[in-house]
C-alpha cells in the first residue's frame, strides 16, 4: 500500500512539474516585447528612424512612438532641406503589443527652400540670383497600421495628416544690394497637398 501511495505521489509530481513547465514555456513564447527600434520607408518621411515603447501598465495596449528623418530634395530650380518629426501614441487591439492598431500623433515638417534663377529688378536693373526661405508645417496625423510579432518585426501604416498647407510662399529676398519680393509655389513634396499630408509607409526593425 505504501508503495502504491508513493507511486501515485511520484506520478502526480511528474504531471504537475510537466504542466508547470509547459505553462512557463507558453508564457515565454507569449511574452510581449516592449521596445521596438527600426526604420520606415514611405511618404511623407521618405526614410526615417522609428522608436516605440509598449506600456505594460495598461495591458500592452498603448505604445508611445517617435519618428525622425532628414533629407534633401532638388526639383528643377529649387533645393529643399526637409526635417520631419512625429510623436504620438498607438493603440493595439490585442494585448501582445503587435497586430492591428490605430495611431494618433503630431507631426512637424520643417523646410528650407533655396529658389534659384530668380530675377531681381530695381530701377531698370535686373540680375539673376537665388534666395532661401523657410516653411514649417504642423499636422495632426491619424493612422491605421499592422505590426508583426517576434524579435524581427515588420509594419505597414496608412493614414492622413490634417493641416493647412499653403500652395505658395511669399518672401522678400536681397541679392547684390537689390531687394525684391517673390511668390513661389511650394515644391512637389511626396504626399503633400493643400489639404494635408498623405501617410503611407513600410517599416521593419527589432523588438526586445
Amino acid at each position: 500500500m505504501k508503495n502504491l501511495f508513493f507511486l501515485l505521489f511520484a506520478l502526480a509530481s511528474v504531471i504537475s512539474f510537466s504542466q508547470t513547465k509547459e505553462i512557463d514555456s507558453l508564457k515565454m513564447e507569449d511574452k510581449s516585447r516592449l521596445i521596438s527600434l527600426g526604420a520606415k520607408i514611405g511618404i511623407p518621411n521618405l526614410a526615417s528612424l522609428n522608436g516605440e515603447i509598449i506600456l505594460p501598465i495598461l495591458d500592452n495596449h498603448f505604445a508611445p512612438f517617435i519618428d525622425y528623418s532628414a533629407f534633401n530634395l532638388e526639383i528643377e530650380d529649387t533645393e529643399s532641406d526637409l526635417n520631419y518629426a512625429e510623436y504620438g501614441i498607438n493603440f493595439y487591439f490585442s494585448n501582445k503589443g503587435n497586430g492591428l492598431y490605430v495611431g494618433a500623433g503630431m507631426a512637424q515638417l520643417d523646410s528650407e527652400f533655396t529658389f534659384n534663377n530668380l530675377t531681381f529688378e530695381e530701377n531698370g536693373v535686373s540680375q539673376i540670383g537665388s534666395a532661401k526661405t523657410n516653411l514649417d508645417i504642423n499636422t495632426l496625423n491619424i493612422k491605421l497600421g499592422f505590426k508583426t510579432g517576434g524579435s524581427i518585426y515588420f509594419r505597414f501604416e496608412i493614414g492622413y495628416g490634417m493641416g493647412a498647407i499653403p500652395e505658395s510662399i511669399d518672401f522678400i529676398a536681397t541679392s547684390n544690394g537689390i531687394t525684391d519680393s517673390f511668390s513661389e509655389e511650394v515644391p512637389a513634396i511626396p504626399g503633400l497637398s493643400s489639404g494635408g499630408l498623405l501617410i503611407s509607409n513600410f517599416g521593419f526593425g527589432l523588438s526586445f
